[in-house]
């Protein structure tokens, strides 16, 4: 098991969109990962557990991970919780 924390620098928080591009990463995942912020704690093969913890730009998580390659699952995570998701506008 590995343990890193990040801090969510996205403007808008860990929404819909961010989120979809988490869960894409992890999709076909074996081990476990969980998302943890104080005293809340989600499976992060969930997109709605993890929208439920409402992350906001300056929370810090913690991102465990175990199973296999977990060193590098955990930090590819923690690099897209500190991403500035830079979406285009949608065309109405």
């Amino acid at each position: 098991m590995i343990e890193l924390q990040a801090t969510i620098r996205n403007a808008q928080g860990i929404h819909c969109r961010p989120s979809a591009v988490i869960m894409k990463e992890v999709r076909e995942y074996p081990g476990d990962i969980r998302i943890i912020k104080e005293h809340m704690e989600c499976d992060l093969r969930s997109v709605m557990e993890l929208l439920s913890m409402g992350l906001e730009r300056g929370d810090t998580v913690t991102i465990r991970v175990d199973g296999p390659d977990e060193k590098r699952i955990c930090r590819n995570l923690a690099v897209l919780f500190e991403r500035e998701f830079d979406f285009p506008p949608r065309q109405g």
